[in-house]
């Protein structure tokens, strides 16, 4: 059975690729392209996985993994994604309790092993 996967992005091509390959690795995908839309799936949903875009239209992406957070219903594994790379921000998504930082463009065809990765080291 797969895990419940909410995709953060406000990019409807990437959303679109992202969730062929996770459905088709049997996991249920929602997205959101905001954070205000993010924070309501997440609180309604609770996804076992969260992929966080950075840099959305309403503000700044990890506020949704730290009002989630606060409100003791985080996912279980939350990774960002953003084409930001400077260790500063690398460093503040480790510390608000991102798994990993995945750099754009990355290797979509290897997140469906990697998801598999995060859940099972969970």
């Amino acid at each position: 059975m797969g895990a419940d996967i909410l995709i953060v992005e406000d990019s409807a091509l990437i959303v679109s690729a992202l969730r062929i390959l996770l459905e088709d690795a049997g996991h249920r995908v929602s997205d959101a392209g905001s954070v205000r839309d993010a924070i309501a799936i997440a609180t309604r949903d609770r996804p076992d996985l969260m992929l966080l875009d950075l840099s959305l239209p309403d503000g700044d992406g990890l506020s949704i993994l730290e009002a989630l957070s606060q409100a003791g219903i985080a996912p279980r594994v939350t990774v960002a994604v953003t084409g930001r790379d400077e260790p500063h921000v690398i460093a503040r998504c480790k510390r608000l309790g991102c798994r990993e930082v995945l750099i754009k463009p990355m290797n979509a065809m290897a997140l469906p092993a990697l998801v598999a990765e995060w859940l099972a080291h969970d």
